[in-house]
């Protein structure tokens, strides 16, 4: 029997042991208090069909009951669900939130609820949590064992398909039969036996979140997905039945829907005794009556039905919970029920801006262990207990033991029953050594004999956000996996992640890792200040070590192309030979060309820095020299940078003619050493110019005209802007032929993508106002049409295209006032006009700047290009129609779309960033990125933690990627600072040091100490360029000059 005490429920969250799971917006309210009275035992039948057996107060109200459902399950997305059971007329009725449970329940006792689905979403991956859409899982399949999901023989072979896959793993001729034999998932199961083991021998290497989700993909496409009928007669007394969806109001004869009344075009619903009424909207355009009437078996029935309509109307349509009407002095009219809870959105945001972490729960009916975790942790029930890591493959239990989820605000040491095992450390808030571990080392998280902790005990903890919640985050084993997701804030560690991202590996989502730690590298105050002084001070010393830190970043990133790609794909029959002379020829003299500046410069600064030769330092305080020379060393090899456009052009067009080509590139770029797309490692030439003209102008800029390195400096900034004026014109045009080759690799569904004079203006997220509500779409505006897509929790991670605006002809306007929706404008072209919204005053000013500089570039008369971008036509209609973007459920069953494995595919690309973080980035940001590349160390301490850690890091892509140090190949972890802040801490955070910074992100918070104010400012210089939009005007300039050199 479940008792009331929170803290008896499994996996309470660290310090916040009563609010695990409970529907409420406000992390730290607590639970309904229970009422006082009489106790009633009341039996729950879950999804799984094990019951429950929950004690209550009489008088305590149904969300009471509610919420000790979802606490014993660790559920946070309860707000989906509902609990219901059989009144005394013998009708199914949900439970009342608001109302007693005595005032429901007559005999409370001899009362079995049913926790059911009560809201369906129209898309799965709107569930952010695993458990969710296992229940919603569960949930289709006893619909479709009951005969209430009904469609053609394809979709119920591959439904079930996905439902043994999950349950038996991959496919074994003998079990598989065996196992349809001793379970009937639906009616007439036998004559598609056949079928159905054709198509799970399909679904090799998926997981059982995976199959989970794919079930839902194809539910969901189902004209009786998600449908009650409540019966009913229209006016001519024909029998029909009455549905409600996130979309409207249905009408069904028999299991064929024959009508659909859009929230949209539906002005008032109510019920006269037995009659249901509709009140649509006036329209001139339309065949139907204001009104429209069916009879229902009796006035319970509309009552029952209309209360449903309320809530599904309020949970997707309405931006928060309604406030309860006034009651009134001395008369009622009409009812005072009111939807109670979270809206959809309201859950959304929610579960996205909260941190939750989780450990293993286990799948009833799954024999697939591994593929049920959301993390390697071992339940602290089974340390508690004794029972060995290794040993957590047992036959699930009877009762619920799901993801416990922790809270990552608490700094609070956990509590002796919920205290994690070594192994779990990193779960609970503590990192550990992100190296390697040797063969018989000790665990890192364990202490040495004799010794007392050697690290901080509250670190920042993790973050977990929607794209680890994937299907994905659970697929690999639970030996080198541990996932977090750093596209809603949190750091993502390359170090065992990437390990798996081989060419014969599935790729992890891009944010799934364990936060970068390493005790041995945290130095005292007292040992950084005498380091500190003794070296020099001189402003042009730092601008010389900046020089030298990146030209070291630079040099590796030569060798991602020169060796590294070399190595793994240049040598392959695959790789056409004008593609091996290209690179070779390219891309071999600059770097032995740079391997040899870096020498020197290294050599210089060691004598600055008094290493060596003390007694003549004075004489080498100085770096012009070194420059000029080498600068005139470069422009020989002037031709060889303007031919870089030309690798990249030979890159695209082999990759194209052979397939086994694009494979071996993809699968390279999922390799650690790739740490950002390959194209840009083929451009960083070109970019590396632009570099030392900035450097050299800071010289020239410090030094006085009598300095003795002043002349050096100026003659080699001659040198290298010559260069770079002659490469100008062809970097600007290159850099946008990368970039759309980029979104070429995260879009599916278009075939021309990249076309001579096609211009890449912006992406980033806006919400699309469709019948179906307001849908997160992913936005990309060129310079003559815009793409609006959509990305499902795949293997591919990539984006689907939904529909395609032509902007010639286009207008733009807003439109909060019209349709209520902040920050809403209306794009209204020639064949379609779309309402969209975007999540702040700035993103929609952004937007509608360069959405109206795209259309005066469509109109102009020299922009001949299609706009159809599309690899076959979409009939796109007003988006009010929620039958625009839905596919036929013949086409979902087709057993060749979601039968192929697909390929892995880069998931921590800008896109999928601007996605998580719900922003967009501009062609300006692209460019300005690439002019503000920056590496060096910095010493890092996190919001909870005493010492500081060391650390080489590397600014660039709009990221910030750790290294231990220079010398490494991969970075060990990485963090997106798209949508991050960057300011100074203030006096209230007690970090009483000089040139420390401080990055933030809802409520994750990291501070960098620099060692000189000049780095200090240079390092602020280059992230706000990150997280501070850039001004239009700079693109525009680089423009014109390109097309006008000096």
């Amino acid at each position: 029997m479940v008792e009331p005490d929170p803290g008896a429920a499994a996996g309470p969250r660290l310090g916040a042991p009563e609010t695990l799971g409970i529907s409420t917006l406000d992390p730290g309210h607590r639970p309904p208090a229970m009422p006082p009275g009489r106790q009633v035992t009341v039996r729950v039948r879950m999804l799984d069909n094990s019951e429950e057996l929950f004690d209550v107060s009489q008088r305590a109200s149904g969300k009471v009951l509610f919420n000790l459902v979802c606490t014993h399950m660790n559920l946070i997305e309860g707000d989906y669900f509902g609990l219901e059971f059989q009144d005394h007329h013998k009708m199914m009725v949900w439970l009342d939130l608001i109302k007693p449970i005595i005032k429901q329940l007559r005999r409370p006792k001899h009362t079995v609820l049913r926790f059911v689905v009560k809201f369906y979403p129209p898309d799965p991956a709107q569930l952010l949590e695993e458990l969710t859409r296992y229940l919603f899982a569960l949930q289709v399949k006893q619909d479709l064992a009951g005969g209430r999901l009904t469609c053609n023989d394809s979709s119920a072979a591959l439904m079930v398909s996905h439902v043994i896959q999950s349950e038996i793993g991959d496919f074994e001729g003998s079990q598989s039969r065996s196992h349809l034999l001793n379970n009937n998932y639906i009616p007439d199961q036998m004559a598609l036996m056949d079928r159905i083991m054709e198509y799970h021998s399909k679904n090799i290497g998926q997981t059982p979140a995976e199959s989970d989700y794919q079930l839902l993909e194809v539910a969901r496409r189902l004209e009786m997905y998600g449908v009650r009928q409540h019966p009913a007669k229209d006016r001519e007394g024909t029998q029909l039945s009455l549905a409600v969806s996130h979309a409207g109001v249905l009408v069904f004869q028999g299991h064929t829907r024959i009508n659909a009344f859009n929230w949209s075009k539906v002005r008032k619903l109510s019920f006269k005794r037995k009659r249901f009424l509709i009140k649509l909207r006036a329209d001139l355009n339309s065949s139907y009556q204001d009104t429209l009437e069916f009879l229902m078996g009796s006035r319970d029935c509309c009552k029952v039905f209309w209360k449903i309509c309320v809530e599904y109307h309020a949970f997707f349509r309405l931006f928060e919970e309604p406030k309860p009407k006034p009651k009134p002095v001395l008369f009622t009219r009409g009812s005072s029920f009111r939807f109670s809870g979270r809206t959809q959105k309201q859950v959304i945001d929610y579960v996205k801006e909260s941190e939750f972490k989780k450990i293993p729960f286990e799948r009833k009916h799954s024999r697939v262990q591994h593929g049920s975790r959301l993390s390697p942790v071992p339940s602290p029930r089974h340390q508690e207990s004794g029972v060995p890591a290794g040993d957590l493959d047992s036959p699930p239990r009877r009762h619920w033991k799901e993801s416990a989820l922790v809270t990552a605000e608490d700094p609070s040491p956990p509590s002796p029953r919920t205290r994690a095992s070594p192994a779990a450390s990193l779960r609970n808030g503590h990192a550990e050594d992100p190296r390697p571990p040797t063969p018989g080392a000790a665990h890192p998280g364990a202490e040495e004999p004799g010794r007392g902790p050697s690290r901080p005990k509250n670190l920042d903890p993790l973050n977990t956000g929607p794209a680890s919640r994937s299907p994905l985050a659970s697929s690999f084993s639970s030996d080198s996996y541990v996932g977090c997701n750093d596209l809603d804030g949190g750091e993502c560690d390359s170090n065992k992640s990437l390990d798996l991202c081989g060419p014969d590996a599935r790729q992890p989502s891009p944010l799934t890792s364990p936060l970068l730690y390493d005790a041995g590298s945290v130095r005292t105050d007292d040992e950084d200040e005498v380091r500190r002084k003794r070296f020099p001070t001189d402003r042009a010393y730092f601008i010389a070590k900046e020089l030298l830190t990146t030209e070291r970043t630079y040099l590796k990133d030569l060798e991602v192309v020169s060796v590294s790609f070399q190595c793994a794909v240049g040598k392959d029959e695959a790789a056409p030979e004008s593609l091996r002379n290209a690179i070779f020829a390219n891309f071999e003299p600059l770097y032995k060309f740079h391997a040899g500046f870096l020498r020197e410069v290294e050599q210089r600064l060691a004598l600055w820095e008094g290493r060596s030769n003390a007694h003549i330092k004075g004489e080498y305080q100085r770096i012009g020299d070194v420059m000029l020379k080498n600068m005139q060393g470069l422009k020989p090899l002037t031709a060889n940078l303007q031919r870089q456009s030309e690798v990249l052009v030979e890159l695209d067009k082999a990759c194209r003619a052979s397939r086994r080509l694009e494979t071996l590139c993809r699968d390279f770029e999922l390799q650690k050493v790739c740490y950002v797309p390959l194209n840009v490692f083929v451009l960083r030439p070109l970019h590396r110019l632009t570099h030392y003209k900035q450097i050299l102008e800071r010289f020239c800029k410090h030094y006085p005209p009598t300095h003795g390195d002043f002349r050096d400096c100026r003659a080699a900034l001659a040198d290298v802007s010559e260069v770079v004026e002659q490469l100008r014109g062809s970097m600007v045009k290159m850099e946008n032929f990368q970039k759309l080759l980029e979104l070429k690799k995260d879009l599916i569904g278009i075939d021309n993508l990249v076309i001579p004079g096609r211009e890449f203006i912006r992406l980033g997220c806006l919400s699309k106002l469709s019948g179906k509500g307001l849908q997160q779409r992913m936005f990309f505006l060129f310079n003559d049409v815009i793409l609006y897509t959509s990305r499902g929790m795949t293997a591919t991670n990539q984006f689907k295209v939904h529909g395609q605006l032509p902007l010639h002809g286009m207008t733009i306007r807003e439109s909060e006032d019209e349709w209520g929706v902040p920050h809403a404008f209306t794009l209204i072209g020639q064949q379609q006009s779309v309402v969209v919204a975007a999540s702040s005053l700035s993103e929609m000013e952004k937007w509608m700047e360069d959405i109206k500089m795209a259309i005066d570039m469509a109109a102009e008369p020299s922009n001949g290009l299609t706009s159809d971008l599309l690899s076959s036509p979409i009939d796109n209609k007003f988006p009010e129609d929620s039958s625009a973007e839905a596919e036929s459920e013949d086409d979902m069953a087709a057993p060749r779309g979601s039968l192929e494995k697909p390929a892995a595919h880069r998931a921590n690309t800008t896109v999928h960033v601007c996605w998580h973080r719900n922003t967009s980035v501009s062609m300006v940001d692209f460019s300005v990125a690439v002019e503000n590349q920056l590496s060096g160390n910095l010493l890092r301490k996190f919001k909870n933690s005493n010492g500081w850690q060391k650390l080489w890091v590397v600014f660039t892509n709009f990221s910030l990627f750790f290294y231990k140090t220079h010398q490494d190949d991969y970075p060990l972890a990485s963090l997106p600072l798209l949508g991050y802040s960057v300011t100074i801490p203030n006096e209230s955070e007690n970090i009483h040091k000089d040139y420390v910074f401080k990055l933030h992100f809802k409520s994750h918070v990291y501070y960098f100490r620099s060692e000189s104010e000049y780095t200090f400012e240079r390092w602020m210089e280059v992230i706000r360029s990150a997280t501070v939009p850039s001004s239009r005007t700079r693109i525009q300039n680089r423009k014109i000059e390109s097309s006008h050199p000096h």
